[in-house]
């Protein structure tokens, strides 16, 4: 027995991709996002799991190309940075690469070269989203310096959603939309015609999804919706968690009143009180600003973070357990009988996002499929 794990549950990662598939326009590719360890919840194992359920995967940079690809045969899109000496290894390994500027065209092709395979390319542009990508007006001077590079063929064009998933005004999506409209037609225009296209991750896919090319979907597929109101209007979904992070008590003592817990002297206990030890700490994901606010589940019952989260373990209230014991299980994320601690809760807590509390789960936890 691990005494801490992260659990990844088969079942609803099978569900969320079947039904977030269904969403598509036929013929489109379903891209399975698995950077940053896949959210957190893992990528060899998560990769082999989807490899029959996708078209393809998508990372952000040479380290995951080099992990995926020993796994799947299917396309790869690597959407991050990969400096110029990796680039030779990116393409020989099959992995098709973002360009979204002139410089890095020379590096592209020359590599290219080397390896004797033409490069495939995705052209990001900037649709007024103000990151990476090439602004729709350099388009003719971009297409300009391509034509000496033949080892480079750009296979699509895809852009970013800035403002989707946390607004129900979907006006700068529009905008974005058209922006992104005038990128294709530019490409047309310079004799690219029939350019594939992606735009729509999880939240465009639930919203403005007009049957491009491809989607690619993250979130959904772990099972957590975007926003609130996308939860509320796609519930028909279903979408289920596919993390489950638990520990064990590592220690069950009983305090006296008015006795310190934990570093800076921040919780100080008012009665006499039964606490438990949980052997995670913010080294392994765990929040420290769960400090006296978090909130875990043992044998079904909540209970209570109490002083600061330490790098390695935080104290628990075991009072409304009297009957814990040593090695009894802690649910740090996920469900334990009829109660459930979501990534949403815990995001709601710290000010941030669902899919920043699961991918900051520590990679040295073992992960297992259930």
């Amino acid at each position: 027995m691990n005494l801490s794990e992260v659990q990844i549950r088969s079942s609803a990662l099978t569900h969320n991709a079947k039904v977030l598939r269904q969403l598509c326009k036929p013929g489109t590719q379903f891209a399975a996002v698995v950077k940053g360890n896949a959210y957190g919840h893992g990528v060899s194992d998560l990769v082999q799991h989807l490899h029959p359920l996708v078209d393809a995967f998508q990372v952000d940079d040479i380290e995951e190309l080099r992990i995926v690809r020993s796994l799947t045969d299917h396309p790869i899109l690597v959407l991050g940075y990969v400096r110029a000496a990796d680039v030779s290894e990116a393409i020989h390994l099959g992995g098709e690469l973002a360009v979204y500027d002139t410089e890095r065209l020379g590096a592209i092709s020359q590599a290219a070269k080397q390896v004797g395979i033409r490069a495939k390319v995705h052209l990001k542009v900037d649709a007024l989203l103000g990151r990476q990508g090439l602004l729709p007006k350099d388009i003719p001077a971009f297409i300009d310096a391509l034509k000496p590079h033949a080892g480079i063929e750009i296979t699509s064009v895809y852009a970013h959603f800035a403002n989707i998933e946390d607004t129900t005004d979907l006006g700068h999506a529009q905008r974005q939309l058209e922006a992104f409209d005038d990128a294709v037609a530019a490409l047309s225009g310079a004799g690219l015609q029939g350019t594939h296209r992606h735009i729509s991750a999880t939240s465009g896919l639930m919203t403005v999804e007009q049957g491009n090319h491809m989607v690619r979907v993250g979130l959904g597929i772990y099972g957590m919706y975007p926003s609130a109101s996308l939860s509320r209007t796609h519930s028909d979904l279903e979408l289920r968690p596919v993390m489950r992070w638990v520990s064990h008590l590592a220690q069950v003592k009983v305090l006296p009143a008015r006795h310190p817990v934990g570093y800076g002297l921040t919780y100080i206990t008012p009665r006499e009180m039964r606490i438990g030890i949980v052997p995670q700490g913010y080294a392994d994901g765990y929040d420290r600003g769960l400090s006296s606010s978090g909130e875990v589940l043992v044998r079904g019952v909540r209970c209570s973070v109490l002083g600061r989260v330490a790098m390695n373990m935080f104290a628990i209230d075991l009072s409304a357990v009297p009957e814990a014991k040593p090695e009894d299980e802690v649910v740090l994320l996920g469900d334990q009988g009829d109660d459930l601690i979501t990534a949403e809760e815990i995001a709601l807590r710290l000010g941030t996002i669902n899919y920043e509390v699961t991918t900051r789960v520590s990679p040295l936890l073992p992960r297992r499929i259930v």
